[in-house]
C-alpha cells in the first residue's frame, strides 16, 4: 500500500500520538485510535466493526489545499475544506458503519470504515479514528430520493446531508430504492431493522411517498402513523418530511399539478396527507415540497435541470449530486430552525 509523503517532524508526532498504545493498557481500557498508517494517497481503510466512530481530520500541506471527505457508499462526510501552504486544518465528524453499508437491500459493501479523500487538491496530514461514545443518531426513512446511492450520477439527499454534521450527530441512512409505506413497513430488512436501534433521544426522518403510487388513503395515513408510533415507542423522536418535488412544468411555469407535487393515481394528495398526520400526531414537519416548489420554480425550466438527472438521464425525479447537495442543504436548516438538532452540531458555511 502506498503511504503520504508528509514532511518528517509532522509524521514523527502525530503518528506518535495517534498510534502508541500503552505497555500497562487494562482490558477495560478504550483501544487505541487508528491512524495516519491506515491510509493512502487518496483513501483510507479501517478495519473496524459496525458501530459509531468519530473521525477528526488534519488537513493541509506544504502548498495549497483543498480537502473534501466522503466514505462508505458515496457518503458526504466533509465539504471541501481549505487550507493556505504550510496551514494544518482540523475537522471532525461521526459516521455510521454497517452492513450492508448503503441500502438495506442492498449490496453489503466492504467491511470496515472506508474514506475517500477528494476536492481540487486534497491533503491529509493526519486521521484519528475511535468509536463515539455519546452520538445522536439522525435516522433516514425513505426512497431512492433520500437513500445512499451506489452508482454516479443519482444521488440521494440523504447520501449528502452527513457533511453538514459535526461531531456527535451521524446519519443512519436507511432509505432504499423503490420503497413505499407499505413495503417498508414489510420487508425485515427495512423497518424490522431500523426501529431496535432507535435510542432515546435519536431523530427518525420519514420521507416516503414516491412509490405509494397504488395506495389509498387511509392506508397511507395509517402507514405513517405506524412509523410515528413505532419510533416513539423506542424513545426516539419522529420527523415526517414530505417528499422532493419531481421537475414537472406547467406551461405558466409553476409546478402546480399532480404529478409534480406528488398526487397519486387514486387522487391521494400525499404531502396533505403527511402534514395532515404531523399536526394530529403532534410531529415535527419539514415541508420539503413546498420548499423544493419554490426553489425549483425561481429557477425555471432550464436553471432547475441542474438539480435533478434531466440532462444525463432526462430523469425529472432523481437529484444530481448538486441538487442532492442543495436539497440536504434546505433539510439541515429546517432541523436547525426547529431545533431539532443544536445550532453548534451543524455547519452552516
Amino acid at each position: 500500500m502506498r503511504r503520504f509523503t508528509i514532511a518528517a517532524s509532522a509524521t514523527l508526532t502525530l503518528t506518535a500520538v495517534l498510534t502508541a498504545v500503552p505497555a500497562t493498557a487494562r482490558a477495560h481500557e478504550r483501544p487505541a485510535p487508528l491512524g495516519i498508517d491506515h491510509c493512502t494517497a487518496t483513501a483510507c481503510h479501517f478495519d473496524v466493526p459496525p458501530g459509531t466512530y468519530d473521525v477528526r481530520v488534519l488537513l493541509g500541506g506544504d502548498a495549497g489545499s483543498s480537502t473534501s471527505v466522503s466514505g462508505e457508499t458515496r457518503r458526504a462526510l466533509l465539504p471541501e475544506t481549505t487550507a493556505a501552504a504550510g496551514e494544518r486544518v482540523a475537522r471532525s465528524f461521526t459516521v455510521d458503519v454497517r452492513t450492508p453499508e448503503g441500502e438495506p437491500t442492498g449490496a453489503e459493501g466492504t467491511p470496515g470504515l472506508d474514506l475517500v479523500l477528494g476536492g481540487s487538491a486534497p491533503a491529509l496530514a493526519g486521521i484519528r479514528v475511535t468509536p463515539a461514545r455519546h452520538a445522536r443518531q439522525i435516522f433516514l426513512v425513505g426512497d431512492s430520493t433520500v437513500c445512499d446511492q451506489p452508482g454516479d450520477p443519482y444521488t440521494g439527499w440523504g447520501q449528502e446531508l452527513p457533511q453538514y454534521l459535526r461531531k456527535g450527530v451521524s446519519v443512519a441512512n436507511y432509505a432504499d430504492s423503490g420503497e413505499s409505506t407499505v413495503t417498508y413497513l414489510q420487508n425485515p430488512q427495512l423497518w424490522a431493522t431500523v426501529q431496535p436501534r432507535i435510542r432515546p433521544g435519536d431523530l427518525v426522518l420519514i420521507q416516503l411517498a414516491h412509490n405509494d403510487k397504488t395506495t389509498d388513503e387511509v392506508t397511507y395515513r395509517t402507514n405513517l402513523e405506524t412509523l410515528v408510533a413505532g419510533v416513539r415507542d423506542k424513545g426516539g423522536e419522529p420527523v415526517l418530511v414530505t417528499p422532493i418535488v419531481r421537475r414537472w412544468f406547467n406551461s405558466d411555469g409553476t409546478l402546480n399539478n399532480g404529478t409534480a407535487l406528488l398526487v397519486n393515481g387514486l387522487g391521494v394528495d400525499h404531502p396533505a396527507v403527511i402534514r395532515s398526520v404531523a399536526a394530529a400526531r403532534d410531529v415535527p414537519l419539514i415541508d420539503l415540497t413546498a420548499r423544493t416548489k419554490a426553489l425549483v420554480e425561481s429557477l425555471g425550466v432550464e436553471g432547475s435541470k441542474a438539480l435533478y438527472l434531466y440532462n444525463e438521464k432526462r430523469d425529472n425525479t432523481h437529484t444530481s449530486v448538486h441538487g442532492a447537495t442543495v436539497y440536504a442543504g434546505l433539510v439541515r436548516d429546517e432541523l436547525v430552525a426547529q431545533h431539532l438538532v443544536p445550532r453548534g452540531t451543524v455547519r452552516v458555511g
